[in-house]
């Protein structure tokens, strides 16, 4: 078990990436802090799966110093923060309010800003010992290319790309590495919630036909699962990984590779 012995905070971890990464930690051996807003997270259900679930608004901070002090009592360190909350709102900046930006900031890079400042302390504790500690963040392939309809989503995930290199150069130092995970498509609620709203260009299509659309347009025709995201993630966190920093990981089925082929 690539984990065990490590101690592992994963902010959105009742949501659909969040909560396959914490599945994923849990059987590498690692001890899981699940951090939310609610114990269901985005999902309608929760099953004792075995992590710890931490009570935690990252835009609230403190919440985030709350939830950082039980870590300190209860297990002395942190070797990995997986900072995977994030909210994404459907519209141009036209039909963006200034209250819908600021939220869109507050979670997407002051959540990344204030777990990654608060958790620092119990990382160092964990590169003490010898080996590195790993801070995740989320970007998104968005934060190279744009989705027409997402303006403050892309804006969000731009900012998290330049602070992920920031963390990186400014911490390397004391042994902890900082890497973010840029996903496409992936299969989650988030991404159902999108095929329904108005950022989809639906045009009056089906769910299905919307869909099978985003496969389409995909090299390897199809879209990610959360477990595709988890097994970059699990590696990332892993002493396998102890050269990689800086780093912005794209996980999108080839889409960004590709030219966008006509429609005939």
């Amino acid at each position: 078990m690539k984990l065990e012995g490590k101690t592992a905070l994963v902010t959105g971890g009742r949501g659909g990436i969040g909560r396959a990464i914490v599945a994923r930690f849990l059987r590498e051996g690692a001890t899981v802090y699940a951090a939310d807003l609610t114990p269901q997270g985005s999902l309608a259900e929760h099953d004792d799966d075995g992590s710890i679930f931490l009570p935690m608004n990252v835009a609230d901070e403190p919440a985030v110093t709350s939830a950082m002090a039980r870590v300190q009592q209860e297990s002395g360190k942190l070797d990995i923060l997986v900072n995977a909350a994030g909210i994404e709102i459907e519209k141009t900046i036209e039909d963006t309010t200034l209250e819908e930006w600021n939220r869109s900031f507050a979670v997407n890079c002051t959540g990344t800003f204030l777990t990654s400042k608060h958790a620092l302390p119990l990382m160092r504790a964990a590169a003490a010992t010898g080996q590195t500690a790993s801070i995740i963040n989320f970007g998104s392939y968005d934060g190279f290319i744009a989705d027409p309809g997402l303006a403050a989503y892309c804006a969000t995930k731009g900012a998290v790309h330049a602070l992920t290199r920031a963390m990186a150069c400014d911490h390397g130092p004391e042994g902890i590495r900082v890497n973010a995970i840029c996903p496409g498509y992936i299969d989650t609620p988030m991404l159902q919630s999108f095929f329904t709203g108005d950022g989809s260009g639906g045009g009056g299509k089906s769910i299905d036909q919307l869909q099978q659309a985003v496969r389409d347009v995909h090299p390897m025709r199809t879209y990610g699962t959360p477990d595709d995201i988890a097994n970059l993630v699990n590696w990332l966190a892993s002493d396998e990984a102890r050269y990689a920093s800086g780093q912005l990981w794209v996980l999108d089925g080839g889409l960004s590779a590709q030219v966008q082929q006509m429609k005939l």
